[in-house]
């Protein structure tokens, strides 16, 4: 089994080209959810919620 999970990027939309999921205010890319916090990993903002 692999590390992670692969996600293809047409995953990420809705059919209508909508994403539910937050982006980052830097670098614009998508922020992942680590349950406490929501992190970038592209350019590394973190946001603490």
């Amino acid at each position: 089994m692999a590390k992670h999970e692969k996600v293809e990027r047409w995953e990420k939309y809705d059919e209508d080209g909508t994403t539910d999921t937050e982006k980052c205010p830097r670098c614009s890319s998508f922020l992942a959810d680590h349950g406490d916090r929501k992190s970038c990993g592209k350019c590394g903002y973190t946001k603490h919620e």
